[in-house]
């Protein structure tokens, strides 16, 4: 009997053993999963999605999110060129391309990317004005992009975007732009006056040549500014006659004599 119940042990033991090997062996993984498989601490592939099998005790598998990574980064100190403090935050789009890269060649790649992502931010916008930082967003963000995609691609990392969400600005260079603001639409109104009046005075002379070559058409000019008067209602007009509207009705001028000899 005691032989029979060590058997009977032995065999669950031995039957909860194969149970966990099977367990172990297989894994089922998504479709945007992907296992990095070590064999006795050497890296051996990358397997997946769908069900794979690894052998428990000699193999070891590392999961890998294969979708894009939304990574915000906090906001950043930034000196501007032209000496302006700044807090510009921004949001990271990325994504991995080659599991066996992310995981041996750096060490957790999503802090790794986090911290090269703050760096490059204040690096590219330390490089420009405050003014370039406001108007030429898009071109900031291709070219932190372009500096992070190149350095995380020995990581196995695709950066995809990267989009510069707030530029914070304190209270007194606020109201520096307000001022500066001000003045400029001051400035344009000047210069739009300006050139306003340099283009009536511009219709008066060429309406003055005009009306020089013809006397008739001043005399037209001249009736039909006292038509418009006449429609107004006040009872008292006062308008000039010109001499030389006059000129018609008046007789020929006389030579002046001659003094008489003495």
């Amino acid at each position: 009997m005691m032989f029979l119940e060590l058997d009977t042990g032995l065999g669950l033991l031995v039957l909860v053993f194969l149970v966990v090997v099977l367990f172990k062996l297989f894994r089922i993984l998504r479709e945007y999963e992907r296992a990095v498989i070590f064999t006795l601490g050497r890296y051996t592939s990358s397997k997946g999605p769908g069900l794979i099998i690894v052998i428990p005790f000699l193999q070891q598998a590392v999961r890998v999110d294969m979708r894009v990574v939304t990574l915000d980064i906090p906001p950043q100190d930034v000196i501007s060129r032209d000496n302006v403090s700044v807090q510009v935050n921004a949001v990271l789009y990325f994504r991995v391309v080659d599991p066996a890269k992310a995981i041996i060649q750096v060490e957790h790649y999503l802090e790794a990317t986090s911290q090269l992502a703050q760096t490059t931010l204040r690096a590219v916008l330390g490089k420009h004005e405050l003014d370039e930082m406001l108007a030429e967003r898009e071109k900031l963000n291709l070219d932190i992009q372009t500096i992070l995609d190149a350095q995380t691609d020995g990581w196995g990392i695709k950066v995809t975007n990267v989009e510069i969400k707030d530029i914070g600005l304190n209270e007194t260079m606020v109201r520096a732009m307000a001022r500066q603001a001000e003045a400029e639409r001051d400035r344009r109104a000047k210069v739009i006056h300006a050139e306003g009046e340099r283009q009536a005075a511009q219709a008066l002379a060429d309406a003055a040549h005009t009306l020089a070559r013809e006397p008739s058409a001043m005399q037209l000019r001249y009736l039909e500014t006292l038509s418009q008067v006449a429609g107004d209602k006040s009872s008292t007009l006062v308008f000039p006659i010109p001499i030389d509207l006059l000129a018609g009705f008046m007789g020929p001028s006389r030579p002046p004599r001659p003094e008489a000899d003495r």
